[in-house]
């Protein structure tokens, strides 16, 4: 049987490629949710195209009881999921002292306390079988001072590289993936049109390339994926940068 991929944030950006590209390469689907509807075009165009199973599992990942039902899905090992993805999330601006603090709780909890959640149910069944694959999708922001977005990231940058060095000599594997700037809805949804973040085009990144990035380095084992050279330099350098003149470059774009 093929292996079974499990993807939050699914129906755009990031993670509809995610699910394009693990269905062309055989793998049956589960896609989480809040909105059915875009769930449901996207399995019905993956099933028509690449012959996979796809299950749909509409939640809402801040709801306990419609969280629970994603938990329950990755625990129950008659039916295994061979690969995590933990992509679901939002962005805030960056004035953390203008925004409403419940919106910076909801913020924290999707982007911390979801992953760690789905993680957990995950790691019992993968570890029983021994193997498995967790994608935890971070971000550049992770090693650049960003308000509570790099915070969160950072958050899951360290998880993943503690979770990877602790269970990939029992087969599971945790990636976090760290992409810049890249072409998707993310920023669309924060009320920002194309070409209006101050970035230069060429730190922008295409989701298809990513994606094919991350999953080779998942399939490596990698703790941490940084796609592309361009963003593997800017990280090594940000590691050098007085904290006044990173948290000068944490404040381009939103």
């Amino acid at each position: 049987m093929a292996k079974t991929a499990l993807i939050t944030g699914a129906s755009s950006g990031l993670g509809a490629e995610y699910a394009r590209q693990l269905a062309a390469k055989g793998a049956h689907l589960v896609l989480v949710a809040r909105d059915r509807d875009a769930l449901d075009r996207l399995a019905k165009g993956l099933r028509a195209t690449y012959g996979v199973e796809v299950e749909v599992l509409a939640a809402d990942l801040l709801n306990p009881r419609q969280r629970a039902r994603v938990e329950e899905r990755l625990a129950d090992q008659a039916r295994p999921i061979g690969v995590l993805v933990n992509n679901a999330g939002f962005g805030l601006p960056l004035s953390f002292e203008s925004n409403d603090i419940d919106d910076e709780v909801a913020h924290l909890r999707l982007h911390v306390e979801v992953p760690m959640r789905l993680t957990h149910a995950a790691l019992g069944a993968m570890l029983a079988r021994g193997h498995g694959r967790i994608l935890n999708v971070a971000s550049v922001a992770a090693f650049i001072p960003r308000s509570t977005y790099g915070a969160c990231k950072g958050w899951l940058v360290s998880f993943s590289r503690w979770a990877n060095g602790r269970y990939a000599p029992r087969g599971v594997t945790v990636t976090a993936v760290c992409p810049g700037y890249t072409h998707t809805r993310f920023h669309e949804r924060m009320g920002l049109a194309p070409g209006k973040e101050g970035i230069p085009d060429a730190l922008w990144l295409d989701a298809r390339d990513v994606v094919a990035a991350s999953l080779r380095d998942a399939a490596r084992g990698i703790a941490v994926s940084v796609p592309s050279l361009r963003y593997k330099i800017l990280v090594a350098l940000a590691r050098f940068a007085p904290p006044s003149v990173a948290a000068r470059v944490g404040e381009r774009g939103r």
